[in-house]
């Protein structure tokens, strides 16, 4: 029940553009490593880890979500940056936007413990999961 109400809250945040004000996210995103969603469940409480290890295109899509299901839709760009485990320091992978990206690229600029940050470029969508931590 309490992941329902939380999925129902977030869908409403994220769906609901009559209720935001200008210039505000209103479309769900997740980050994806091929098919697979990374956020753990799409909740206030969600989380996203990955193995230093994992293979696949690294992607940022809209989602549509429901009660039983979160399905992915449209690719959407975003910048990638890395969060230091030992400083916090925040540094820009790459100064471009992407679609799609080798994961493997990223976590060879990772070390165990930092975190992959994922950030959108076009402010109509919402991405609240947007850590990735390399385990």
């Amino acid at each position: 029940m309490k992941t329902t109400a939380c999925l129902l809250l977030i869908g409403l945040a994220c769906a609901a553009p009559g209720l935001t004000f200008a210039q505000q996210p209103n479309t769900c995103s997740a980050a994806f490593v091929g098919n697979r969603m990374l956020v753990d469940q799409y909740t206030t409480t969600g989380r996203c880890r990955l193995s230093a290890k994992t293979t696949g295109e690294l992607t940022v899509r809209t989602v549509a979500l429901s009660p039983t299901a979160t399905r992915a839709i449209d690719k959407i760009g975003f910048k990638v940056a890395i969060r230091d485990k030992s400083t916090g320091t925040l540094r820009m992978y790459a100064g471009h936007t992407f679609q799609q990206l080798p994961l493997q690229r990223v976590l060879a600029s990772c070390r165990k413990g930092d975190r992959i940050v994922l950030l959108t470029v076009d402010n109509r969508y919402a991405l609240p999961h947007n850590e990735i931590l390399v385990q």
